[in-house]
């Protein structure tokens, strides 16, 4: 899955997986609210196994998100930030837009996230709230080979 570049002035998002600090990403994630104290092994392997996207201002890593995702119908997206020196700037936006554009995971079904604290962002590019939970967002996608009248019901 590696190769997806984007770039805006002197910032880049990329997939190229040899760019990833694991320092820079566990440093924050350790910190963060939804994942205090989670070990650097534990970030490794939730970036072996996932596709990760991350952001950068010339060659230093300064922002990260990640899909979970099968690749044909669901994508979960999570483990977004962009470091606090550097926000102010529309980058978180900017990652999660490239992300939500990436090729590989063009015809997915449903995009959705967790937020406590970000819904104004996912809105901004079409995730809406989900029915009974204040956290959980999605972006739906038409599904042209979706066919409900042959559900039984």
């Amino acid at each position: 899955m590696d190769g997806y570049e984007r770039r805006r002035d002197e910032y880049r998002v990329s997939t190229d997986r040899d760019l990833l600090d694991i320092e820079v990403i566990h440093g924050f994630l350790e910190r963060s609210y939804w994942s205090p104290g989670v070990t650097k092994d534990v970030v490794a392997k939730a970036v072996e196994n996932s596709l990760c996207f991350g952001l950068y201002l010339e060659d230093a890593q300064i922002g990260f998100a990640r899909f979970v995702t099968d690749y044909a119908r669901h994508a979960y997206l999570c483990d977004v930030f962009v470091l606090p020196e550097f926000r102010g700037r529309k980058l978180g936006q900017w990652l999660v837009q490239c992300a939500v554009e990436c090729p590989s995971i063009n015809g997915v079904r449903t995009i959705s996230l967790d937020t406590s604290d970000a819904h104004g962002l996912y809105e901004k590019l079409g995730f809406v709230a989900q029915a009974n939970s204040t956290d959980h967002m999605a972006l739906k996608f038409d599904m042209p080979w979706f066919r409900p009248e042959l559900i039984d019901e």
